[in-house]
């Protein structure tokens, strides 16, 4: 039997990531279901006839299956390792969790929690074999795939350094001009089994995707701001004619109302949980060097409004007496109570309170300073497209961007957030920054996006600043 080429497996890799999943969930409804009928079933006042039992195993298994596709956790080959393991740690912990008050809800008492907490270390104990098994046959099954790069005005070096970290999915063979003639970049082309089309003028780049859509070969596409707006475009038609219709105007009605709604929501409990937090954060900030607990500085939001933005204070008093300066990992500035702050970004609590304002919402671009915008802006005249929201706590480039993420490449990802967005999008960042939060030390890049964006544009005693 011949060899499959790497280009005909592609249509297997669902099929397998599918039996990777079913696999792993088999493996936690069988071990709740041991511990439903050993610990549970019996000893709830009402107990279940058969069918019930089942239910309860079946609510277990969707609850599995909607945590781990909010985190992500059984994408096998997609994330690295360690991003899967905390992925789908944290999704068994939010899955235990929530079945042991439905279980107490059932019982109509709070049940005894040991059966789940052991559960769950039996779970994530597991967790290791399956993703080293299941990456290792992946890998195996679809090796990386052997891409040719063709890019425009720009040197492509930074997109092949970032792909070039996940060297087990992607191999960067060779890098062509866009200058070069139509056959020689074809000829390029033919010799692998993928290209990446990075920065060119847009009847080129067009001429190249209809030729490898006619001959059946995969295209990865840099985005250009232009392609994200047409992303978010309503499909109509007049009479016979397909169009596209690029409305470009933000939010609409109806979403800005939910999104405000929703946003109330978030800040009042969220307010009232981390309430206690905050106040030991304020003691510790108090007693380290007896400054000023916040501080608050001048940022913008929908339609260019400014407004002032509440934050911890992280950094000693008098921190920019000589300047303004970046702060860097080891930054001396950084007082001992900041570094764990900044590390787990409880330094933005209190932008709470500007979400009660109406000033930011809980997911949208991140706020700039007024006079950084205008710099941007100089580069990147679309760079006040990202201001059609309010700014936010949090938001898609700061739950996928990596520490040396461009401006420019932020701005993409904040102008796909709006055109593609939904509650349930919203709820997904969200998910995303809790686990930032709970494993910030999952990728030391990720901190050092924090401190330098914090350096950048959130500088202390800056020249718009007031501690308060």
């Amino acid at each position: 039997m011949p060899e499959l080429k790497i280009k005909d497996r592609d249509p297997y890799k669902r099929i397998y990531s599918l039996c990777a999943a079913s696999a792993m969930l088999s493996v936690f409804a069988g071990a709740f279901s041991i511990m439903w009928y050993k610990c549970f079933s019996d000893a709830i006042l009402l107990p279940f006839y058969r069918r019930g039992n089942w239910v309860m195993i079946a609510i277990y298994v969707i609850l599995i299956m909607l945590f781990s596709s909010v985190f992500g956790g059984m994408k096998t080959g997609y994330l690295r390792r360690t991003d899967t393991f905390y992925s789908q740690t944290l999704s068994m912990v939010c899955v235990n969790v929530v079945t042991y008050f439905q279980i107490s809800l059932i019982a109509r008492d709070f049940v005894d929690p040991v059966p789940l907490l052991l559960l769950t270390l039996c779970d994530i104990a597991v967790l290791p074999v399956w993703i080293i098994a299941t990456n290792k046959i992946y890998f195996y099954l679809f090796p990386p795939r052997k891409l040719v790069i063709i890019y425009g005005e720009k040197a492509a070096a930074e997109l092949v350094a970032k792909m070039s970290r996940r060297v087990d999915k992607y191999m960067i063979c060779e890098s062509v001009s866009a200058d070069r003639t139509a056959e020689e970049m074809k000829e390029a082309i033919d010799r692998y089994e993928g290209v990446i089309l990075c920065d060119m003028p847009g009847q080129l780049r067009n001429d190249i995707l209809k030729y490898c859509f006619a001959k059946k070969i995969r295209v990865y596409v840099a985005p250009k701001i232009s392609d994200i707006i047409i992303r978010g475009a309503e499909e109509i038609r007049l009479f016979d004619t397909p169009l596209l219709l690029c409305r470009n105007r933000g939010l609409s009605p109806e979403q800005r109302f939910v999104k405000r709604i929703f946003d109330l929501f978030f800040a009042v409990i969220a307010g009232v949980v981390f309430l206690p937090v905050s106040l030991i954060i304020a003691v510790c900030i108090k007693a380290e060097d007896g400054g000023p607990v916040l501080y608050k500085q001048k940022r913008l939001t929908l339609d260019d409004r400014v407004f002032s933005v509440y934050k911890f204070r992280s950094m000693i008093q008098d921190a920019e007496k000589h300047g303004a300066q970046l702060a860097t990992e080891d930054d001396s500035r950084i007082t001992k109570v900041g570094k764990i702050l900044r590390k787990c970004r409880l330094d933005e609590l209190p932008q709470i309170l500007n979400i009660l304002k109406g000033d930011m919402s809980v997911v949208g671009p991140r706020p700039e300073r007024p006079e950084l915008a205008r710099k941007y802006e100089e580069d990147m005249p679309e760079f006040d497209f990202r201001l059609r929201v309010k700014a936010g706590l949090t938001g898609y480039a700061q739950v996928t961007g990596l520490y040396d993420t461009s401006p420019y490449d932020k701005l993409k990802m904040d102008l796909m957030y709006i055109e593609q967005y939904s509650l349930l999008l919203d709820i997904r960042i969200i998910m995303m920054t809790i686990k930032t939060m709970i494993f910030p030390g999952e990728s030391n890049e990720e901190t050092r996006l924090h401190e330098q964006q914090e350096a950048d544009s959130m500088t202390n005693h800056g020249s718009d600043e007031r501690q308060v």
